[in-house]
């Protein structure tokens, strides 16, 4: 990519909102949008009846997609905005899964050994875009959309991945520039002047012209 070309990703848990405000994003500033692969996920179904069975094949299938999409953004000439970072993969995803039994030590170390193997070879992005919502608020969203895999989802399990979220965050500021928006009182269709002072923060965070 050159100079004026940028690389964003957006972050967050299960139902905050990412699809929508990468839409806002690239329509906003005419970038390429790449998005996660979940209406034609073969795992996904089977993974929320069955965590301990399927957890490893649905990582498996996120990680093998997620880098051909972050190939093809590098490679493809433009700035791209991108629907959930292969880092939180492992980060969040995985190293959940694992620390709650359902994943065991062979295979984790086994799909953490590949992905540093795969994320080596990738630019990471000129910035990070983290939607943080309350669990709650989460939930109601989720119901909203109403994703028949997505009814069974424990609350437990996205306080966790809340929880994994801001450690993940709390580091990578350290090292990237991060942008955190909070999402519980913020709507992205009736709060334009917020959105516009948003994308305002996202031109002077990347330096856009």
């Amino acid at each position: 990519m050159s100079k004026k070309e940028y690389f964003v990703g957006v972050a967050g848990n299960i139902g905050v909102g990412k699809t929508t405000m990468t839409d806002i994003i690239a329509d906003h500033f005419g970038w390429k949008s790449y998005y996660e692969s979940v209406i034609d996920n073969p795992y996904l179904d089977k993974f929320y009846h069955d965590m301990k069975r399927w957890s490893f094949h649905l990582q498996i299938y996120f990680l093998s997609n997620r880098f051909r999409t972050h190939k093809q953004m590098i490679e493809n000439s433009g700035s791209a905005i991108q629907d959930r970072t292969i880092y939180e993969d492992v980060e969040i995803f995985a190293r959940n899964l694992h620390e709650m039994g359902n994943m065991d030590k062979t295979d984790w170390d086994n799909y953490r050994s590949l992905f540093t193997e795969m994320t080596a070879y990738l630019k990471k992005p000129d910035l990070i875009i983290y939607l943080k919502a309350s669990v709650d608020t989460l939930i109601t969203r989720i119901k909203k959309r109403s994703r028949d895999y997505e009814k069974t989802i424990d609350p437990e399990y996205l306080y966790r991945l809340n929880v994994s979220y801001d450690q993940w965050i709390k580091r990578e500021q350290e090292r990237n520039k991060v942008m955190i928006i909070e999402t519980d009182d913020f709507n992205v269709f009736e709060h334009k002047d917020q959105l516009n002072a948003y994308f305002e923060e996202i031109r002077q965070r990347l330096g856009m012209e």
